[in-house]
């Protein structure tokens, strides 16, 4: 059965990325940090053998060359709907229809996102007892959602943007007899506290381009360090 893995992205432009990064960084720098992390999350995904790349962006002037460009070898669209849930409703809806079995999605938010939890998504979809898969971000949403078949249900009534996204996408699923299996936690990089997280740029860090880029702004800032006690 084929599978397909989609990519929702934005082109990086300043002002329109990681807004919530600005400040303590210049939208100049939000951008930067973007692009990195769509670059380390494409070629995390490119490592993934059997599965097809779909990548879905925000519409607007210019993006379609862009994600061409960005993106050789993936089939790039742009995303279609007023608001998250249509635009997910729309990609999932497109890949079924192009007769894949299997679709996953995730987002750009979580650069070092481990690849071994997207083969697991698609792993746990193979299983007959699962329809759906979700990955449950810290913050209240999900990274990834693998289906098995097309269930706009999951994508209506839903409060995008808030810390109930998981909950309410779970209780629309149970409502409607979708069997769900979770992936193991993780999070979106969105605030100057996640720049500091030890595993986005320290030993051992899987998204080279953002732990570079990352490990120069903690050089440049340095945390606030408490004075010794006799000090105090």
């Amino acid at each position: 059965m084929s599978k397909a893995l989609m990519v929702f992205a934005k082109r990086p432009m300043a002002g329109r990325v990681k807004t919530r990064l600005t400040p303590p960084l210049s939208p100049g720098d939000a951008a930067e940090l973007y692009r990195r992390m769509l670059l380390d999350i494409l070629a995390t995904c490119a490592r993934m053998a059997g599965v097809a790349l779909l990548l879905f962006y925000e519409p607007g002037e210019g993006n379609g060359h862009f994600f061409a460009e960005t993106a050789p070898g993936w089939a790039c669209r742009a995303q279609e709907g007023d608001d998250l849930g249509a635009r997910l409703d729309s990609a999932f809806r497109v890949a079924f229809d192009e007769g894949y079995g299997e679709v996953a999605v995730i987002g750009t938010d979580s650069p070092d996102l481990p690849e071994e939890y997207v083969r697991l998504a698609f792993e746990l979809l193979g299983r007959p007892t699962v329809d759906a898969v979700y990955g449950p971000s810290e913050d209240g949403g999900y990274y990834l959602l693998a289906l098995k078949r097309y269930l706009p249900e999951l994508f209506r009534h839903i409060p995008w943007s808030t810390g109930e996204v998981l909950e309410q996408s779970l209780a629309r699923a149970e409502a409607a007899g979708v069997r769900v299996e979770l992936l193991p936690v993780w999070y979106d990089v969105d605030t100057a506290a996640d720049l500091r997280r030890p595993g986005l740029a320290g030993a051992g860090a899987t998204a080279p381009l953002t732990a570079e880029f990352v490990s120069g702004l903690i050089s440049a800032h340095p945390p606030d360090t408490q004075p010794p006690a006799g000090e105090r």
